[in-house]
């Protein structure tokens, strides 16, 4: 539910009104306007009337919203919402914002090296994964804190935020510590008590990667369980879901785009990497992704995919990573946005 309060309303009575509405067990939440003042409601607004709330003097209009989520939902926040993760801002009609670095973090000097390649290029901040999910419990599964700390090393000496893949909520805390963007990857999308976890003891920008066979709904409430816990930096990360096609890794799912901007305010960017899982495809899903209004791209980049430790087949070269952002700033000039 939505209360537009009047311009220029007596804020004493809109004190109360919102004193009454707490006390019936709803919280409230309000976003300032140039006009008008608007409070979104959560919780079960079910007990509430209104017709009745229409009544106070300090309320312009009320709107009830069909939709589950409320946080997350764009008649809730008309506005964009721009994340800012240590000066790179996503979101709006910021400059796409491109990520770019390795799928595994396989030692110090390769992630050093690696974001040097990718700030170069053009990139504003640096993945890789050290805690990794892994299909088979024999597979590489991620230098864990070596990696973390190693990642640290590349941004102090490229200054590119880092950003990395949480697993656990063990994990929590060194990850407030030392990352500035936490990811939350598709195994992970309803893991509902870890997404309550990082919406109580983090804001760090949190970037949630849709599940493999999870509707858009389904997505979007799992960011909402981060926003209604307490931290409203949910930046949505579309990686690809499963299909019945096996020509690539998993389907693309661009729609998403524009139903994202539509239903609600926060930013979205695209995974083409594990989307496509073929390098020969990550350019052309790229500049699709552009074209139809991505916020930002994360890519997975390698100096050596055929030695990669995971997901080697998926990862362009630093060659081919310069060539895919320069058409790609081509892409975004023309839709009125920079890279």
């Amino acid at each position: 539910m939505i209360i537009t309060i009047k311009r220029n309303a007596n804020q004493q009575s809109v004190d109360r009104l919102m004193k009454e509405l707490e006390n019936k067990g709803v919280g409230t939440q309000v976003i300032e306007g140039s006009d008008f003042n608007v409070y979104g409601l959560t919780g079960d607004t079910t007990v509430l009337d209104e017709k009745a709330i229409a009544a106070h003097e300090c309320v312009k209009n009320v709107v009830r919203i069909a939709a589950k989520y409320k946080l997350a939902n764009r008649m809730f926040h008309p506005e964009d919402t721009i994340i800012n993760i240590n000066g790179v801002k996503i979101g709006g009609q910021e400059d796409i914002v491109i990520i770019g670095g390795p799928c595994a973090v396989e030692n110090k000097e390769m992630i050093v090296e690696l974001a040097h390649q990718v700030k170069d290029a053009g990139a504003l901040m640096l993945r890789g994964g050290a805690y990794k999910p892994r299909t088979s419990p024999y597979a590489f599964q991620g230098m864990r804190t070596e990696g973390i700390l190693a990642m640290v090393a590349a941004r102090e000496t490229t200054g590119l935020p880092i950003c990395t893949e949480l697993m656990g909520e063990a994990q929590i805390e060194e990850f407030e510590e030392h990352v500035d963007m936490i990811q939350i990857g598709a195994r992970n999308m309803q893991n509902f008590e870890l997404l309550k976890e990082l919406g109580k003891r983090t804001t760090k920008p949190i970037l949630l990667k849709r599940g493999f066979s999870n509707t858009i709904d389904e997505w979007i409430m799992s960011a909402e369980y981060i926003m209604a816990s307490g931290n409203p930096n949910v930046v949505l990360c579309e990686r690809g879901i499963r299909t019945f096609e096996t020509e690539t890794r998993n389907t693309l799912d661009l729609s998403v785009i524009p139903i994202i901007k539509e239903k609600t305010h926060l930013p979205i960017i695209i995974d083409p990497s594990h989307a496509t899982g073929d390098w020969k495809l990550v350019e052309a899903a790229s500049l699709a992704a552009v074209a139809a209004g991505a916020d930002g791209l994360i890519i997975e980049v390698h100096n050596n995919p055929e030695c990669a430790f995971s997901d080697g087949a998926q990862c362009l070269k630093p060659k081919k990573f310069i060539t895919l952002i320069d058409k790609a700033r081509k892409i975004a000039q023309v839709i009125g946005r920079g890279i």
